[in-house]
């Protein structure tokens, strides 16, 4: 370079030379140092180094504005992720307590059904018991009608024969038959008991709303004991005229 052939000039200079000898600086060499040369290549690197700054720098804001986009976009991200989380945990819980409301409901669903199927049951087996005693109380009612029907043929052929009797008993015995007021009531009159009075009447009222027969009412007054052992013969014998003797025989004797 001119500056380092300079330097190597300059170092090899001769002694100085007596007062009467010519100057220094006269006899010194043009040296060039190429400051013009540097001073441009400074400038250049003085561009070179401030467009690296600014790229840099520019470089930096950039990068640093993309950290913080990328940051916000993060923070979007996990903010959006973590309402994602919550959506999704309130559907997890909204769908377990739909879980455990339907598997109640499938529980109270099955519970009903075993109850209505003990009832159908339940109802099946009495309606098979209603059945039978259906059956049975047709049977019974059917051997009844037929006994009815049968003592009503009785009845019809013994008909012809009552009035007859009836007649004799009321002949024979002086006897009036007539109600009493009730269904379950007759009224047994006597007379021809007294010798002084053949119109006097005695009377007594005869019960049979029961299996047994009973005398409600007598007129005159009888010995109770008396009319007990004449109705004790009576239920058993069911000797219907041999009763209304002896009771007449009572009356008889209670008016003399």
């Amino acid at each position: 370079m001119a500056f380092e052939s300079s330097l190597s000039a300059s170092i090899v200079r001769p002694p100085l030379a007596s007062a009467s000898a010519p100057s220094m600086a006269d006899s010194l060499p043009n040296i060039n140092f190429g400051f013009e040369e540097l001073r441009d290549r400074m400038t250049k690197f003085t561009v070179r180094f401030d467009d690296f700054i600014e790229k840099g720098r520019k470089r930096v804001l950039e990068e640093r504005n993309q950290f913080r986009m990328n940051v916000a976009e993060l923070h979007e991200d996990q903010r959006m992720r973590k309402k994602d989380i919550e959506i999704i945990t309130l559907k997890s819980n909204t769908h377990a307590q739909t879980l455990q409301k339907e598997a109640q409901e499938t529980a109270e669903m099955q519970s009903a059904i075993a109850a209505v199927t003990s009832q159908r049951d339940a109802r099946a087996s009495d309606r098979d018991r209603v059945r039978s005693q259906i059956a049975e109380t047709q049977k019974l009612v059917n051997q009844r009608l037929e006994a009815q029907q049968e003592h009503a043929r009785h009845l019809d052929s013994q008909a012809r024969f009552n009035m007859p009797e009836l007649d004799f008993w009321q002949d024979y015995l002086c006897l009036r038959i007539e109600g009493a007021g009730k269904a379950d009531r007759l009224k047994f009159v006597f007379s021809h008991l007294d010798e002084r009075d053949w119109e006097k009447e005695a009377l007594f009222e005869l019960g049979m709303g029961k299996r047994d027969y009973e005398v409600l009412h007598c007129r005159p007054k009888l010995d109770t004991e008396k009319v007990d052992g004449v109705l004790d013969k009576l239920n058993e014998s069911r000797d219907l005229g041999e009763f209304l003797k002896e009771m007449r025989q009572l009356l008889v004797e209670s008016m003399k």
